[in-house]
């Protein structure tokens, strides 16, 4: 019996203080996010920032919470559900952190007589801090709680032309008939550190202009070639101007080097620049959520404006689009038919 279980970041169980400090507790402590000595890690996360985080991070989540809950999880489970009416397979979702555990969603699996799942990390470009620590996470729990089981992961499709032309017709359509100057690709940002620990050659990561662009074994794990590769894929189905676009990079903590140009920074440099309207798309999330919503959508136009700009638009992510609906159940019954996948 196969089963499928999709997988997303997590959210907090409601954008007060205490669940929120739960939630980036659980997040923060995870090694392949900061990725220093426990002790160290401790020190940073218990002794700092979560005396001092949740309650900002509570007050951003307030900005963007629906009725129904956290965007990502309803949005995540639209996206299930969707999945699952055009599956005979049982599909189960799951978050990496919060109260809707891996643990949980394989359980559901297993309740349903599953005995081989195929794990959709939500996420189209590999990460130590995304994919691998889903991975890692399944497997331990498979050797523990579920030994009946086995588990095949979706690669990462961040250059799969399918889901190329998918993300790049969502956005051609957010964005017909609007007047912008300047796309701009914001991902999420790592340290750079992660990157190079990534690098499976150990030599061919070194952070400049020409690594990500000269081809290499490394790039199965570079996280920065992946993002820079969706940038210039979605470039050439669009047709966009080479000046027209760029990539940057967000959501950096704590004072290590992280990936540049900084997204923030970015924007303020376009408005200063005398770009009057311009449009940012974030492709390293499939579902919007606290970085998109919050971060981009209001504080990236309050930046543009401050720096003299007018027009800024937020292109929402696929979320529950129905031709992303349509491609992940498409790789899914290929997984179902021939238990090898293709993206």
């Amino acid at each position: 019996m196969k089963g499928i279980l999709l997988v997303n970041l997590g959210s907090p169980d409601s954008p007060n203080p205490k669940d929120v400090k739960k939630y980036l507790g659980e997040f923060l402590m995870d090694e392949r996010v900061i990725d220093v000595p426990k002790w160290a890690r401790t020190l940073l996360v218990k002794g700092i920032i979560l005396n001092t985080r949740p309650k900002i991070s509570a007050k951003a989540y307030q900005k963007i919470w629906w009725e129904e809950g956290s965007p990502l999880i309803v949005l995540s489970e639209r996206l299930k559900d969707k999945v699952q009416k055009q599956l005979d397979l049982p599909v189960a979702l799951a978050m990496r952190y919060g109260s809707m555990t891996i643990k949980n969603g394989l359980q559901q699996l297993a309740d349903k007589k599953v005995t081989e799942v195929l794990i959709i990390p939500l996420y189209p470009q590999f990460a130590m801090a995304t994919t691998e620590t889903i991975t890692v996470l399944a497997a331990s729990l498979q050797t523990e709680f579920f030994p009946q089981m086995t588990l095949e992961t979706l690669p990462p499709f961040y250059n799969s032309p399918e889901y190329i032309k998918v993300l790049s017709e969502s956005i051609r359509g957010h964005l017909k008939g609007k007047n912008y100057e300047h796309l701009l690709f914001s991902y999420h940002g790592v340290p750079e550190r992660h990157i190079r620990k990534s690098d499976v050659t150990k030599s061919h990561c070194k952070m400049d202009k020409s690594c990500c662009s000269t081809s290499s074994e490394a790039h199965a794990y570079c996280y920065k070639h992946q993002c820079v590769e969706v940038t210039r894929l979605v470039g050439d189905y669009l047709k966009l101007e080479t000046d027209s676009f760029s990539t940057s990079f967000q959501s950096r903590l704590g004072f290590d080097p992280w990936l540049r140009p900084y997204t923030d920074r970015t924007i303020e440099r376009l408005g200063k620049a005398g770009t009057e309207n311009m449009a940012i798309v974030t492709p390293a999330f499939v579902s919007d959520c606290l970085e998109t919503l919050e971060e981009i959508a209001m504080e990236g136009e309050e930046i543009f404006h401050e720096a003299g700009g007018k027009d800024f638009m937020a292109v929402p992510c696929l979320n529950d689009d129905p031709n992303w609906v349509a491609l992940l159940v498409k790789w899914i019954k290929a997984w179902s038919e021939k238990t090898t996948i293709s993206v």
